[in-house]
């Protein structure tokens, strides 16, 4: 099947990224890499207690166990069998933190004098933080860029998972289960102002069958810094050249003013601000299904690279996953949004820890070491048990061989 130009834009440029990592660092995997800025932003912590997500359905009839992993067999390293007393902390993405928060007690259960704080304050705050050294785990949903690498040679952005964005919406008188279409290229244009009534015709063409009302649309965006606008307003540049022109992607953004528009902290404020505003929509990690279904939001199916519309499943998003796999650069900072395939989901991405590899001391350097190596273990922090129950899929063995060799590099 043949890719979209913005794929093969990321495939170009990916190269060219990837030449220049290898140059800096020779590592076991050579791929490609894109590159952009993300500001740090900011925003006051957010604190959500999830649960297991429901079931999802999902468009296509999956007949085929995809593939997330390759010929390359990971290099797992040997965990220690214990750990000096340390503490440690963790700040970030608000769409991670409730994995942290099922990783922590089950890492702890082997290192019980390790204390680790985890707090959701935004993947901007995530990246600023482990930058400026004020915590040892820097959690974002978006890669370091150029330009930060440059600025912070010591920072390594490591994946630790993959995961997922949901669009969610209001809509009185139509039900969850009924899951509306939606493209990416319309999301531009309600978030631009540009498509303003739930049943313009751009909206209705795509949903036949589904009595639209004619009430204002009001869209909901994040007002911290997060790794979530950054892949969403990916979405949105590979799929509208007037966003990608005037608006771009980052983890900060100058969203049009739309006086029906309103903003949030975090993935936790999004829900609350979407389940209290009739007729909104809003982008919103997959870590939260449990809380957007208890607040009654329905969630659209994403048009694709390959013009499909697909649900949010694991299924799909490992498809997607699947696509990228060999296009991850040794140093893994790449967009995984809008990859190509019938059945890829279109808004996923590798969930990094942002981490030093100069920590205070050796004692220190082996607790993060060790932690982040359990994190990305499939018989640990990657095993369904932990990842089912935020909706996250695990790393693909030859992705987990380039996070490990990151790993690695932490030292005092």
């Amino acid at each position: 099947m043949k890719m979209s130009s913005s794929v093969n834009e990321r495939k170009r440029r990916a190269i060219s990224n990837a030449v220049m990592v290898v140059v800096a660092v020779v590592l076991m995997v050579a791929g490609g890499g894109v590159g952009y800025f993300a500001g740090a932003g900011s925003g006051a912590p957010v604190t959500t207690t999830v649960t297991a997500p429901g079931a999802t359905t999902t468009v296509y009839s999956i007949t085929t166990v995809y593939s997330t992993g390759s010929s390359t067999t990971a290099a797992t390293p040997t965990l220690p069998s214990s750990l000096p007393a340390a503490t440690i902390s963790e700040t970030g993405s608000t769409l991670l933190y409730p994995l942290f928060n099922y990783w922590v007690p089950g890492f702890g259960a082997t290192y019980t004098n390790v204390h680790i704080n985890t707090a959701g304050t935004g993947s901007g705050i995530g990246i600023s933080s482990a930058a400026a050294g004020t915590v040892q785990i820097g959690a974002s949903d978006a890669y370091l860029l150029p330009a930060q690498m440059n600025q912070y040679p010591s920072l390594l952005d490591i994946p630790l998972a993959i995961s997922a964005q949901m669009i969610n919406y209001n809509l009185p008188g139509i039900p969850s289960t009924t899951h509306l279409n939606m493209t990416g290229n319309i999301l531009a244009k309600i978030y631009n102002g540009t498509i303003s009534y739930w049943d313009d015709s751009q909206i209705t063409a795509i949903n036949p069958g589904v009595t639209l009302p004619h009430q204002i649309i009001h869209p909901i965006h994040r007002s911290d810094g997060s790794g979530d606008t950054f892949i969403f307003t990916t979405y949105l540049s590979d799929t509208n050249s007037w966003w990608k022109t005037n608006v771009g992607f980052a983890t900060s953004v100058s969203f049009p003013g739309i006086p029906t528009a309103a903003a949030y902290v975090g993935n936790g404020g999004m829900v609350q601000g979407c389940q209290a505003t009739p007729y909104c929509i809003a982008y919103i990690g997959v870590s939260f299904m449990s809380n957007t279904q208890a607040a009654g939001l329905g969630y659209a199916y994403l048009q694709n690279a390959a013009g499909n519309f697909v649900d949010i499943t694991q299924a799909n998003i490992q498809a997607a996953a699947a696509q990228m796999e060999s296009s991850t650069p040794p140093n893994e900072a790449i967009s995984l949004v809008y990859a190509p395939g019938a059945n890829s989901y279109p808004i996923i991405n590798y969930e990094y820890a942002i981490v030093s590899k100069t920590q205070s001391d050796a004692n220190t350097a082996l607790v993060v070491r060790t932690f982040l190596n359990w994190c990305v273990m499939p018989q640990n922090g990657n095993a369904p048990s932990y990842l089912n129950k935020v909706g996250f899929v695990a790393l693909p063995s030859s992705i987990a061989t380039l996070s490990y060799a990151q790993i690695a590099q932490i030292g005092p």
